[in-house]
């Protein structure tokens, strides 16, 4: 059930992929980014925001948050570090390195396959490391339950050994079809990206501590998953919170209670955020009448309709129409 809502909440948040940059260098060598949110309009556009991410496909490296107090991880072969906010951060040879972002490393147009890109401060050194830069593009608004649900950097450290070598195959054939120049390699990488993505929230998913809180966490409490996908397979449904509870199989005190405890808001607020979410796609990406929208997101009227997406979103549905147009 959880792998379903997570497709559901991927597809209704547009995710987009791209593969951009094959990374090699010898020590010392030092790779710092800044705020995904400053390069954007480089690579991707038209997405609200880009998510990016560094395979290590061999070698060893240090990754750093460059934000708080965050100590230095080290990077292995097979491991996957993930910016799901696209926080400014810093990879080298060797921690406590540091280098000035060049812009001019996303030259237009943008490559059709994996790019050699030369690493600031590339050294000669017997340290040699080969990475695969990623970025996805997705929507944050109206609402992303699972970007506030991940860490400002996820790590996985051990991805060639995950699931008997499924990361691993994802990563060996990034590398490979980046560098085979076959018809349409571009989209083949873009679907990989998307790919290694979601196969790290997976492995994060599962590896959550039990006392552990937010979307990804709520999808492992039962009768909670069950009312989110229930909320997701209808929204338009009248719910309330006594007959979401009754399907979900529970009182309607325990799910109030464990619903809020787990993702901070009460069932039928997260229900008002889902169809504002659905709504803004429908806007987006169709030509249908703003009665048909509301009618399809549960409400009555396309007034009613217009002023809650004005209070989630600060924009009026046909603005919002015409901007993603």
């Amino acid at each position: 059930m959880a792998a379903d809502i997570l497709s559901d909440v991927l597809k209704e948040v547009h995710l987009s992929g791209a593969l951009f940059f094959d990374v090699e260098g010898c020590a010392p060598w030092v790779a710092e980014a800044p705020p995904s949110c400053a390069f954007k309009a480089l690579i991707m556009p038209e997405a609200q925001h880009v998510i990016n991410y560094h395979v290590v496909a061999n070698g060893a490296c240090w990754v750093r948050l460059l934000d708080g107090d965050a100590e230095p991880i080290r990077l292995t072969a097979g491991s996957v570090v993930v910016f799901p906010r696209g926080e400014p951060h810093v990879l080298s040879s060797e921690p406590g390195l540091r280098a000035p972002f060049d812009p001019a490393v996303f030259k237009a147009p943008l490559p059709e396959r994996l790019e050699p890109l030369m690493l600031s401060r590339n050294g000669d050194g017997p340290g040699t490391v080969r990475l695969i830069c990623g970025f996805l593009g997705c929507d944050v608004l109206p609402f992303n339950p699972l970007l506030a649900s991940l860490p400002g950097m996820l790590v996985i450290t051990d991805g060639y050994s995950e699931r008997d070598g499924w990361l691993a195959s994802l990563i060996r054939a990034a590398v490979t079809e980046g560098r085979a120049h076959r018809d349409g390699g571009h989209n083949v990488l873009s679907r990989l990206s998307e790919l290694i993505f979601i196969e790290a929230v997976r492995i994060h998913a599962e590896r959550l501590p039990a006392e552990a809180r937010g979307w990804l966490a709520a999808l492992r409490i039962p009768h909670v998953g069950r009312a989110i996908a229930l909320l997701h397979d209808d929204p338009a449904r009248a719910w309330t919170l006594s007959s979401l509870a009754r399907a979900a199989g529970v009182s309607r005190t325990v799910l109030a209670g464990t619903f809020k405890e787990t993702l901070g808001v009460p069932p039928m607020s997260y229900l008002a955020s889902w169809r504002m979410q659905i709504a803004a796609g429908l806007l987006a990406d169709t030509e249908r009448s703003l009665f048909d929208i509301a009618e399809a997101v549960g409400y009555e009227s396309d007034a009613s309709f217009s002023r809650a997406f004005r209070r989630a979103t600060g924009s009026s549905p046909g603005a919002w129409r015409a901007q993603r147009h």
